[in-house]
């Protein structure tokens, strides 16, 4: 029973150091964070809903698909690449801390052979006089050598950059921190979106599950302003928020503007902006086809209005000055969308300083009603992301450690120099833990300076 239970245990720690199970669940997470892009995540928006089927829809939503960053099969995933990396970290840690710790000083005739780059260099002098020359050699050339004398003779070993072999364990410990600080940003974080109309406070927003979460502070839109390009894209939206606690506005945090790129952050919650809309009253006079029996509606740009036909309008758009979408036409315009009560839907523009068009459209469309638009009072409000991640520092202490780790090992490489005095022959031997093509011209050229250097030395 205990040998059974041994082996089972040897086959699991086996299991997680395999770089069998390092590939498949990098690739399993690389394949299900595309599901991530392709499906909407938070609360799926009603004309998503209505392509998919109900039986679709109620598979995703057991799935986790529409939160999938925080689906238990995700976290999973996330769990067992960390166990993965910690094995294998383990696993091959004691044998680099060994080689970096405790070298190998002596070159034995088995290590020569195991070695690419060797050389021999030919001498006739004492070994105690070359001891000298070669220690001052490698100390100035290459590092500072080991030197020690083993069955009569003499060994040197000089190494640089030994630590360059934990490169693998600080892109390891890395990816370790980072898997941390999601899981912080996961458990303890949250993201909203409130909509805030000018001169309103808000203390709530409202979270992608559809929950809604206190602030613990209020947020007041002082001020909406939007810029446009001449064919009326929007150029630059920007918010004036002012933050305030128990009813006062907070020092620092008053009239605070916040644009694209530029959000506010206040106790660790941070504020970007992301849209805006119209949340202004469009005024609106409805007659018949002659003109006559005027009745006002007034639609808020937030919602639409029921008429006493059954059919619904709501403000798609609205302008102060139609010319510059409809040259030869001025003065305030809007744009509508009237759905009949079987369903139908009809987009169309209405004017204030042109009601004749008005009656032309609706005598062209047969309607019983003529809409003429009246003007505005405007109001905006700004739409706002709201994000609390507590564990962004830690991802970034992360992201510090994977720059270091990858750089050092791609850039940076474990090299060591052998010499043996030996019989009337010096031989040197080189190693490096990677890019070997490299290294073997810098090798030579100290094995080069070498032989000039005793050679000159000899002659003198």
């Amino acid at each position: 029973m205990t040998i059974k239970k041994r082996d089972f245990l040897q086959s699991l720690w086996d299991f997680f150091c395999s770089l069998k199970l390092t590939m498949f669940l990098l690739i399993s997470l690389a394949v299900t964070s595309i599901i991530g892009t392709v499906i909407p995540q938070g609360t799926p928006p009603p004309e998503y809903v209505a392509q998919i089927s109900a039986n679709k829809l109620q598979l995703y939503k057991a799935l986790g698909f529409f939160d999938m960053y925080h689906s238990w099969w995700f976290i999973l995933l996330l769990y067992l690449l960390t166990v993965n990396l910690v094995a294998c970290s383990i696993k091959r840690l004691p044998h680099i801390l060994k080689m970096i710790t405790d070298p190998a000083t002596t070159l034995s005739h088995g290590l020569e052979q195991s070695i690419a780059n060797v050389a021999s260099i030919k001498t006739t002098d004492k070994p105690e006089a070359l001891k000298e020359k070669i220690t001052s050699f490698l100390k100035n050339e290459f590092g500072q050598p080991v030197v020690n004398e083993v069955d009569g003779a003499w060994h040197f070993f000089a190494q640089k950059a030994p630590w360059c072999r934990l490169a693998v364990y600080i892109v390891h410990l890395s990816v370790i921190v980072i898997f941390i600080g999601a899981m912080i940003g996961s458990l303890f974080g949250y993201k909203g979106y409130v909509n805030i109309t000018e001169g309103e406070t808000v203390s709530k927003i409202g979270l992608r599950s559809g929950q809604e979460h206190d602030l613990g502070f209020a947020v007041r839109c002082e001020q909406f302003t939007v810029s446009l390009y001449p064919n009326g894209a929007p150029k630059e939206f920007k918010s004036i928020l002012t933050v305030l606690e128990n009813g006062a506005p907070v020092p620092d945090y008053t009239n605070v503007r916040v644009i694209v790129n530029d959000p506010l952050q206040y106790k660790g919650i941070t504020f970007y902006q992301s849209s805006y809309g119209d949340a202004g009253t469009h005024f609106f006079t409805m007659t018949d086809k002659e003109g006559k029996n005027p009745v006002p509606v007034a639609v808020s740009g937030m919602g639409s209005v029921v008429m006493t036909d059954g059919t619904s309008m709501r403000v798609s758009q609205a302008t102060d000055d139609v010319s510059a979408f409809a040259p030869g036409l001025s003065g305030p315009a809007a744009q509508v969308e009237v759905h009949s009560p079987s369903g139908a839907t009809d987009s169309f523009v209405v004017y204030a300083n042109h009601p004749e068009l008005n009656e032309a459209y609706a005598r062209d469309h047969g309607t019983k009603q003529v809409i003429h638009y009246k003007g505005a009072q405007k109001k905006m409000f700004t739409g706002l992301q709201v994000a609390k991640d507590p564990g962004v520092w830690v991802v970034w202490v992360g992201c510090f450690l994977m720059i270091i780790g990858v750089y050092v090992a791609f850039f940076m490489s474990h090299r060591r120099i052998w010499v043996r005095i030996q019989n009337g022959t010096i031989t040197v031997a080189g190693n490096t833990s990677k890019n070997q093509a490299a290294f073997q011209p810098v090798f030579q050229q100290l094995v080069d300076k070498l032989t000039t250097q005793l050679t000159k030395e000899k002659t003198q």
